[in-house]
C-alpha cells in the first residue's frame, strides 16, 4: 500500500531529516560550471567514445544474431559509462591504502590522525592521516589528507572509497550523465548513475569494483555479506529512497530501519525534492514528476519480484531450495589482498599468504 507522507515529529526523525538534508547538498557542487569544465578537460573523450562505439556495435550484432527484434544488453549510453569507468579505475584514479613515501617511495606505516593545514582545509580536508616511512634510512613523515573537494581530487587523483565515488560522480556529471550519490548507512559508499536512453533503471556501481554485467549491484550485499538499513540517492533534483533496489531480502541483507517511521521518510524525500525543484521551470518539473513515477513503479516491482522469488524457493517439504552455493564470487580489486580479506570483500577465491596486512580504513 502507498504510504501517506507524514512530517517528522519526534527527535530521532527530526535529526534524521536534518542529516538527509545536509547530504542532499552534496550533488549541488557538481553543477559548478568551472568545475564541470575542469572535469571534462581530463576525460579522453575520443578514447571513451571509441571504446563505447565498438562495444555498442558488438552488442547490437550479438542481439541481432539471436533474433531480429532482440535488443542489445546495453545501450550506447551504457557503453559510454562502462568505458568511462574502465578508464577511471584503470588509468586515472589510484586507490590508496597506506600512501608510499614521497621521498623514497618505500611503504609507510600509519601513525595517527593530525589536524589539516589551512591549505588542506581549504581544499576540503577535515582530517589528515599521518604516516611514517618504513625505511630506517629515511623515516620521513607522509601526510594523507582526506579531501572532500572534487577539484582537489582531480589534481591528486588518489584516495579511498569516498574520494573514488566523489571524483567519479563529478566526471559522470561533466560527461552530461545525471549522477546521484547514494548515502547508504553501511561501511562503503555506493554510487548510482542514471542511464537515460529512453527510460532505463539506474545502474548501481559499487566503488572500486568493475563487474558490471554480473550482479555487481548486489555484490556488497550478496557477495560480501554486507547489510544495509537505508540507501538514499541524492541528485541536484532531489532525493529518493532506493533501498528496495538493493535489499531484496530484508531478513538476509537488511538492517533495522529505525531512524524514523516509513511515512516520515517519504515526507522527507518529498520535501527535499520540493526544495531542489523550487526554481525549476514548469516543463522540467513535469518531466521530473514523470521520472519519479517511473522509478517508484520500478522499485515496487522489485518488491514483487522478491516475494515471487521467495515463494519459488520453497519446495514441497516447506524448506527453501539452496541457491548460489559454491558460486565463484568476485573480489574487491582495489587495495591489497589481505586488506580485502580483513573487510570480508575478497570473494571466495583462495588467498595468498605472502601479502602484508595493510592498515584498515575507508
Amino acid at each position: 500500500m502507498p504510504k501517506v507522507p507524514s512530517p517528522p515529529q519526534d527527535t530521532n526523525s527530526i535529526r534524521f531529516r536534518n542529516q538527509l538534508v545536509t547530504l542532499s547538498h552534496g550533488p549541488l557542487k557538481y553543477e559548478n560550471p568551472g568545475l564541470l569544465d575542469e572535469a571534462l578537460a581530463v576525460i579522453p573523450l575520443d578514447r571513451i567514445y571509441g571504446e563505447a562505439e565498438d562495444e555498442s556495435q558488438l552488442l547490437q550484432a550479438q542481439a541481432a544474431s539471436i533474433g531480429r527484434h532482440n535488443k542489445p544488453e546495453w545501450g550506447y549510453q551504457d557503453c559510454v559509462i562502462r568505458a568511462l569507468l574502465k578508464w577511471f579505475k584503470g588509468t586515472f584514479f589510484t586507490f590508496i591504502n597506506n600512501p608510499p613515501c614521497s621521498l623514497c617511495a618505500s611503504p609507510t606505516v600509519g601513525i595517527s590522525i593530525t589536524p589539516p593545514t589551512p591549505d588542506e582545509q581549504a581544499r576540503g580536508a577535515n582530517r589528515v592521516e599521518l604516516y611514517r616511512c618504513s625505511d630506517d634510512a629515511c623515516r620521513a613523515f607522509e601526510r594523507f589528507p582526506r579531501y572532500g573537494d572534487v577539484w582537489a581530487l582531480l589534481q591528486t587523483r588518489r584516495g579511498r572509497c569516498g574520494e573514488w565515488a566523489n571524483c567519479f560522480s563529478m566526471l559522470c556529471r561533466a560527461r552530461c550523465t545525471p549522477s546521484s550519490s547514494g548515502g547508504g548507512f553501511m561501511s562503503t559508499l555506493a554510487k548510482e548513475l542514471g542511464i537515460t536512453q529512453g527510460y532505463t533503471p539506474k545502474v548501481g556501481i559499487p566503488p572500486l569494483v568493475f563487474f558490471w554485467p554480473r550482479a555487481d549491484v548486489f555484490l556488497l550485499l550478496l557477495g560480501w555479506g554486507k547489510k544495509m538499513s537505508y540507501c538514499v540517492a541524492f541528485s541536484a533534483d532531489g532525493a529518493t529512497d532506493v533501498t528496495r533496489r538493493y535489499v531484496r531480502d530484508a531478513s538476509k541483507h537488511g538492517l533495522d530501519r529505525n531512524r524514523c517511521p516509513e511515512e516520515v521518510l517519504v515526507w522527507i524525500t518529498d520535501d527535499i525534492k520540493k526544495m531542489r525543484r523550487e526554481n525549476t521551470a514548469k516543463e522540467d518539473r513535469r518531466r521530473l514528476v514523470i521520472e519519479d513515477h517511473r522509478e517508484e513503479k520500478e522499485l515496487r516491482g522489485y518488491v514483487v519480484q522478491a516475494l515471487a522469488a521467495q515463494i519459488g524457493q520453497i519446495n514441497l517439504s516447506g524448506q527453501r531450495s539452496p541457491s548460489g552455493e559454491g558460486e565463484k564470487l568476485p573480489e574487491r580489486v582495489s587495495g591489497s589482498r589481505a586488506w580485502s580479506e580483513a573487510r570480508g570483500e575478497a570473494g571466495n577465491h583462495p588467498s595468498s599468504e605472502n601479502e602484508r596486512q595493510p592498515r584498515e580504513g575507508q
